[in-house]
């Protein structure tokens, strides 16, 4: 969350960032209670100093009666102090749901516009689109007669959005994860593998919504753990109430998840197959850093999904997230949306954003400098290192052949073990 006395300081700002990024966020109301909450406070502590005096004049009382006097006089004020403090409870409580409710600036050279399509592209991938002599499928109809994907087995057992990877696709998500967290290592990445479950409270801190109308999140009944949207929210909360020295940061993770979304609204053609669904697999780039490494280490970020794509041979485009489409955390935000015949379209498979020092003020995250005193806030990073349901649409569907088959990217096959995917007769 934004910093208060930066939201006192720069309303205008704030109020139009909001607008931009079609957030709303009643920064009005957070002005005149932070006004009250300090005029409260003043009032605690005035009726505490007048609570002190009266003390020290008790035992000076000349008489029963002036003693009484001035014990009564001291229990009205204690009385007084602790009605102004259950206010002052209560407008602390409205001021943080306000102040979580504010999103992030945005970069200055983020686009500005409502939703995705004020999205602008910044660049192409090394490979170009491809060039069917035949009528491509989709990877739905390839997974079918490839017997690779199972969706009506995924829905009897557990509802539609749900699958079974069989077969060469079960080798390939096994390939893909190896792929990309070998490249993420040799860059200096640490390897995790993190807990399906987060408490809330984390979930709150790297901004998902773990109840409400508006979440995605599967919540566990009875209790104030959620299922991951993504392994950003568990290495996130990693650092929750800690502190580091400055001189180990940067520290980069990678992390591999299972995740799972409720996909509340999602339907169309778009949506089909492995594209939008309820569970699958991913690694994940996360960082915490200085405040003066996070420009390059996003770059870097967005440079590892580039190579990795590239490396895959699929066909993608850079785009740079317009602020409507941003959501609360990021101060900017790349995505990279691969060539997937089977829509005819680009379809988004890595993103990577910048989210300063917005989450670490809500976890709690902080770094120290030797020989200065206090801590400050770092920031965070995250990127998709590999999502495998949207690669694994982009590669069936670039790869396949004329007679049906696919051909395995280059780089998968020492993991897979085969160079082409054929019909099993």
């Amino acid at each position: 969350m934004l910093d208060r006395k930066f939201i006192l300081d720069n309303i205008d700002a704030v109020k139009t960032n909001c607008r931009n990024r079609n957030v709303v966020a009643d920064v009005d109301r957070f002005v005149e209670l932070e006004n009250i909450r300090r005029i409260k406070q003043r009032e605690i502590e005035q009726l505490n100093q007048d609570a002190n005096a009266i003390s020290k004049t008790i035992g000076k009382a000349k008489s029963p009666e002036e003693k009484a006097a001035k014990m009564e006089e001291g229990r009205l004020l204690r009385e007084k102090t602790n009605s102004v403090r259950l206010e002052l409870v209560q407008i602390e409580h409205e001021i943080d749901l306000i102040q979580r409710s504010i999103p992030n600036m945005a970069h200055p050279d983020a686009p500005i516009g409502d939703d995705d399509s004020s999205n602008l592209e910044r660049a192409l991938g090394k490979t170009a689109l491809p060039k069917f002599d035949f009528q491509p499928l989709d990877h739905v109809e390839l997974g079918e007669k490839l017997d690779l994907i199972d969706f009506e087995g995924g829905s009897r057992v557990a509802g539609a959005g749900f699958y079974f990877l069989k077969n060469e696709a079960v080798l390939l998500e096994l390939a893909l994860q190896q792929y990309a967290l070998n490249k993420l290592i040799q860059a200096g990445f640490q390897p995790m593998a993190t807990p399906d479950l987060a408490k809330n409270d984390v979930l709150q801190g790297t901004g998902y919504i773990p109840r409400g109308n508006e979440t995605q999140i599967y919540s566990i009944e009875n209790t104030d753990l959620s299922l991951v949207a993504t392994a950003e929210i568990t290495l996130g909360g990693l650092m929750a109430n800690q502190t580091v020295d400055a001189e180990k940061l940067p520290l980069k993770l990678c992390g591999i998840s299972h995740c799972f979304r409720t996909e509340a609204g999602a339907a169309g053609r778009a949506s089909r197959g492995l594209y939008r669904v309820h569970q699958f697999t991913k690694v994940e780039m996360f960082a915490f850093c200085l405040p003066n490494q996070s420009e390059s280490i996003h770059q870097e970020m967005l440079q590892m999904e580039c190579d990795i794509f590239d490396g895959l041979g699929l066909p993608y485009h850079i785009v740079d997230t317009a602020t409507g489409d941003l959501g609360g955390p990021a101060y900017r935000k790349f995505d990279l949306e691969a060539w997937m015949p089977g829509r005819n379209a680009y379809g988004e498979v890595t993103s990577t954003s910048n989210c300063t020092d917005y989450q670490a003020r809500r976890l709690n995250a902080r770094y120290k400098i030797k020989g200065e005193k206090g801590t400050n806030f770092v920031h965070t990073l995250n990127g998709t290192a590999v999502a495998i349901s949207r690669a694994l649409v982009a590669i069936i569907e670039m790869y396949q052949q004329k007679d049906g088959s696919v051909v395995v990217p280059e780089v998968l096959r020492p993991y897979v073990g085969l160079d082409v995917i054929k019909r099993n007769e």
